[in-house]
């Protein structure tokens, strides 16, 4: 907390940081606060803020001090998004029009595409997802972490269920879709990985059974014919594997546009640039 000083009294406010936008953003630390109390407080610091200003309001609330919900949102503000450990929620104090950012919009998916040299993919029957009961062999698939690279989470998914050790290769297509997980946006890329072991071990809690099945008795199984999607990256692979189609490979780059310090990925047709810069 701090203090704003007059000449008869001073008003305790909260503690916050300027975001990048003309707002504020205020991080909940204390152990307890009863709701009477942050009432007084919130209302101080909303003037002080507004007098200063400010625009967005964003206050990051840690499950502990839950009990301040119902006073926050009394107060004009709102959910933005949901975490593990706390609760986003914020408002709009300035009387232009508000710009604050939507949550999240996209869930990320991907699906590990592993081919042998024999030309046979590693493909895995389900538990649990639409797949489960039918009989069907697909490819594993699986959502990226938060922080995870796509290359790095079809890599993982890989050997999650089936226990096989992959390098990434490249990516074959993606597709987006909408009212997916949640009423969500998806993003869902399909990833050709090479196989660096060939021992199969199932995960279990997810899997039922996995193998190496040929290409060719792959593309065959009856439910291709209800999904166009597996059925164009049947054939996008067959394009690859004849030469005629290149997809999309992973380059470390610098980025400025978020917060993170290693390097990330710009994913392009790699082989494609080199040929037109040795023209």
């Amino acid at each position: 907390m701090t203090s704003s000083s007059s000449s008869s009294q001073q008003i305790e406010l909260l503690t916050s940081t300027d975001d990048d936008y003309g707002g504020v953003i205020v991080q909940m630390d204390q152990p307890t606060m009863d709701s009477t109390t942050f009432l007084s407080i919130l209302r101080a610091s909303i003037s002080n803020w507004k007098h200063q200003g400010k625009q967005g309001v964003w206050i990051k609330l840690p499950i502990h001090l839950a009990n301040l919900v119902e006073t926050l949102i009394k107060e004009g503000f709102w959910y933005h998004h949901a975490e593990p450990k706390y609760l986003m929620l914020v408002h709009w104090i300035a009387d232009s029009a508000n710009t604050i950012p939507a949550n999240a919009t996209h869930r990320v998916g991907v699906g590990a595409f592993v081919v042998n040299e024999k030309r046979e993919v590693l493909v895995v029957q389900e538990k649990t997802g639409p797949f489960r009961g039918t009989g069907s062999w697909k490819f594993p698939t699986g959502v990226a972490d938060q922080g995870e690279d796509i290359c790095v989470a079809a890599v993982r998914e890989a050997k999650e269920e089936t226990g096989v050790d992959t390098e990434f290769v490249e990516i074959l297509a993606f597709r987006q879709s909408h009212m997916s997980f949640f009423e969500k946006s998806d993003l869902f890329f399909v990833c050709l990985l090479r196989p660096l072991s060939f021992d199969i071990k199932i995960q279990e809690v997810e899997i039922e059974a996995a193998k190496w099945m040929p290409f060719d008795e792959y593309v065959a199984q009856p439910f291709m014919e209800k999904y166009e999607l597996l059925r164009y990256i049947n054939d996008i692979y067959l394009a690859k594997v004849d030469g005629h189609y290149s997809g999309f490979t992973p380059v470390p780059t610098k980025s400025n546009f978020s917060n993170q310090k290693n390097t990330s990925y710009l994913y392009f047709n790699a082989g494609g640039l080199k040929r037109c810069n040795s023209l």
